[in-house]
């Protein structure tokens, strides 16, 4: 989640850049189908690290970040012309927390999930009662 991850283990889950990124494609082919043909101009990324600009002064990391436009908020004035909105996937971070591969894959399901969520328009606030966050 967008949270700052403070749980670190002492040797990463390591798995191919390969595996990760199927492994993002598996999250993002369980968001279900009448929810996914709502995505609009979004586009997934998996990077090893966040940037000091992405953490934004925030201490600890990052395991995912949504960048972009809510749905909520956009308007034909707002939102003409721009450049897709970004969902990124932090391998490190979620190596580093995962204890073996399914629980990789049951970690970067939750990222992907809450970040997607943001480009709903849900907030980290509604992600944590409804136990995504």
């Amino acid at each position: 989640p967008r949270g700052l991850s403070s749980r670190v283990r002492s040797v990463p889950m390591h798995v191919s850049r390969a595996r990760f990124e199927e492994l993002v494609g598996d999250a993002l082919d369980s968001i279900p189908p009448e929810l996914a043909v709502h995505m609009d101009n979004v586009v997934v990324l998996v990077e090893d690290w966040p940037t000091p600009e992405q953490l934004a002064g925030r201490p600890g990391t990052l395991l995912g970040l949504y960048e972009g436009v809510r749905l909520t908020d956009r308007s034909p004035t707002n939102y003409a012309g721009v450049m897709p909105d970004r969902v990124t996937i932090f391998r490190g971070p979620l190596s580093e927390r995962a204890g073996d591969e399914a629980d990789l894959a049951h970690q970067i399901r939750v990222t992907v999930i809450h970040e997607i969520a943001h480009h709903f328009g849900i907030d980290d606030y509604r992600l944590r009662e409804l136990g995504w966050s």
